[in-house]
């Protein structure tokens, strides 16, 4: 009798440190809280925008690349967004205005956006669609939120936010592609992507929009 055949074995991540993945997500997961505590909506809400926009970046890039859902792997992920649901609905609102929790989100963005394409290529996804699955990890957490609160995406904005997870993800894949070290890897394209988007922060720098149809 043949012996059952045991479960694909996930191959290596460079992975983050742990505190510091769980402080990415919690600061994701803050950005959405917030938006439903404006909107004065229910806890139940805040729990679920705070859940979504922490995990939903991760959770597609997972589905998509077949590897097991990582916060269900997880124990810690999910009472962290609740955590920060908690947070967001106890505290005044003005409390989170202002430009630090744009930073720390820039910073997460970028993060992920490289830790995204890595872990995509690990699993084996070619170069190109990883790169993809690097700007899914950054920005549809933020995609589903905006959209589910009826608000403008950040997708149809012409802020440097989804450009800025396009950069740190193409720079991890060529990293990777050129044979460069991991640790090089990540510091170059996190930093170069934290940088676009700071700078898009301070200066408010925009891409320009399409100029339309001529006119007849």
């Amino acid at each position: 009798m043949m012996p059952m055949l045991s479960a694909i074995t996930p191959p290596p991540v460079p992975a983050l440190p742990p505190m510091l993945d769980l402080l990415g997500i919690a600061v994701f997961a803050l950005t959405g809280a917030l938006v439903a505590a404006r909107l004065r909506q229910t806890f139940v809400t805040v729990a679920f925008f705070a859940l979504v926009t922490g995990v939903g970046g991760g959770s597609v890039r997972d589905l998509l690349i077949g590897a097991p859902v990582f916060w269900i792997q997880d124990p810690l992920v999910a009472p962290v967004c609740f955590a920060v649901a908690l947070i967001a609905w106890f505290t005044p609102v003005r409390w989170w205005e202002g430009k630090l929790l744009e930073w720390a989100d820039a910073l997460g963005l970028a993060t992920y956006a490289v830790f995204g394409t890595i872990k995509a290529l690990a699993w084996g996804v070619p170069t190109v669609a990883a790169i993809m699955m690097g700007v899914i990890t950054g920005c549809a957490g933020g995609i589903v939120r905006d959209v589910l609160a009826g608000q403008p995406s950040i997708l149809m904005r012409p802020e440097l936010y989804v450009t800025a997870a396009a950069l740190s993800a193409a720079l991890a894949g060529l990293g990777i592609a050129l044979g460069l070290s991991a640790q090089l890897t990540w510091a170059i394209a996190v930093f170069a992507g934290f940088t676009m988007r700071g700078a898009a922060i301070h200066w408010s720098i925009a891409l320009p929009g399409h100029a339309g149809a001529p006119e007849d």
